[in-house]
C-alpha cells in the first residue's frame, strides 16, 4: 500500500470509529424514548385498571376505598341502585342522539366546507373552532343564559341540545379533513356513467367519507357521555352519569359505578380494536 492509499484509508477508519459512539448514542436515545412512552401510557392506564380492580371488591358498605377481597356480586347486582341506572340511560340516550344529530348536521358543515367556497364559509370556521376551543364553563353558562331568556325548560331536551351544540364541530372537522383528500375524479366518473346528484352521493362520496363521518359520530358520543360542566348547568331535573357520580361522593361511590365504567370501556376498546382491524384489512 503506498503512502496516498494509507493516507486515504486512514480517515476512514477515523470516520468509522467515530460514528459508532453516535449510533450507540442513537440506540439508547431510542431506548429511552421507548421506555418513557410506556411509562406515560402505564400512568394514564394506572386510574383505569384501579376503577376495574374496584369493580371487583368485596366491600360491605357503600364506601369503596380500600380493597376488601374479590368477587363478582356487583355484575350480578349492576342494576340494583335505580337512580344510578336511570342516570346511566339517561346519559346514553342524550349520547346516542346527539351522535346522530350532531353526526347528520357535522356531516353536512364538512361536505360544505370541504368541497365549496361560498360567502360566509370563513366565518362559519371562525366559529367552528371557537366552538372547539371554548371553554365548557363559558358554554355552558351562555347556553344556561339563552335557554332562561327564551323561556326553555331545563332537562334532558336541553342536555341534547347542548351537547349537539358543542360536538357538531368536532364532526364538522373530521368529515372536512376527510372530504378534502377525496378524489373528485371518481365523483365525475359515476356523472360520466349516468349517475344521478344522489346517486352520486349515496353511492360513491358517502363511502368514501364514510370513516369520518364515522369517527366524528364516535367522537361526539364519547364528548357526550362523558360531559359534566356543561350538562350541570342545562340539567335542571334530569341527572345523567356523570352528574350522579358527582352527587354521590358525598356520601361513597357504589361498586356498581366501577363496574359501569369498567364496562363502558370495554365496549370503547372493542369499538378502537374493530375500527383498527377493519382499516387493516381495508388496507390489504
Amino acid at each position: 500500500m503506498n503512502t496516498l492509499e494509507r493516507a486515504a484509508a486512514g480517515p476512514r477508519k477515523n470516520a468509522t470509529r467515530r460514528r459508532r459512539p453516535g449510533r450507540r448514542g442513537a440506540f439508547f436515545r431510542g431506548r429511552l424514548l421507548h421506555i418513557w412512552t410506556w411509562l406515560v401510557i402505564a400512568w394514564l392506564f394506572l386510574p383505569i385498571a384501579v376503577m376495574i380492580l374496584f369493580g371487583f371488591n368485596d366491600t360491605r358498605g357503600r364506601y369503596n376505598q380500600t380493597w376488601q377481597g374479590f368477587t363478582l356480586r356487583w355484575y350480578g347486582e349492576l342494576f340494583a341502585i335505580d337512580d344510578l341506572t336511570v342516570a346511566l340511560v339517561n346519559s346514553l340516550l342524550i349520547a346516542l342522539l346527539t351522535m346522530l344529530i350532531a353526526g347528520v348536521l357535522g356531516t353536512l358543515i364538512g361536505l360544505a366546507l370541504g368541497r365549496y367556497r361560498f360567502r360566509g364559509s370563513g366565518l362559519m370556521k371562525l366559529v367552528m373552532f371557537a366552538a372547539i376551543s371554548c371553554a365548557e364553563i363559558i358554554m355552558g353558562a351562555s347556553l344556561l343564559s339563552m335557554f332562561v331568556t327564551l323561556a326553555v325548560p331545563l332537562g334532558f331536551w336541553t342536555i341534547v341540545i347542548s351537547h349537539v351544540m358543542f360536538s357538531v364541530s368536532f364532526v364538522a372537522v373530521t368529515v372536512r379533513a376527510r372530504v378534502m383528500v377525496v378524489d373528485r375524479s371518481i365523483e365525475e366518473a359515476a356523472r360520466d356513467l349516468g349517475a344521478s346528484s344522489w346517486e352520486t352521493f349515496r353511492l360513491v362520496t358517502f363511502p368514501m367519507i364514510f370513516p369520518g363521518v364515522l369517527a366524528g359520530s364516535l367522537l361526539a358520543f364519547a364528548l357526550s357521555i362523558d360531559d359534566f360542566v356543561i350538562t350541570n348547568f342545562v340539567s335542571g331535573g334530569t341527572v345523567t352519569f356523570p352528574l350522579w357520580i358527582y352527587g354521590a361522593t358525598r356520601v361513597g361511590i357504589p361498586p356498581q359505578v366501577n363496574v359501569m365504567g369498567t364496562l363502558i370501556f370495554a365496549v370503547g376498546v372493542l369499538i378502537a380494536v374493530l375500527n383498527a382491524f377493519g382499516g387493516r384489512r381495508g388496507g390489504t
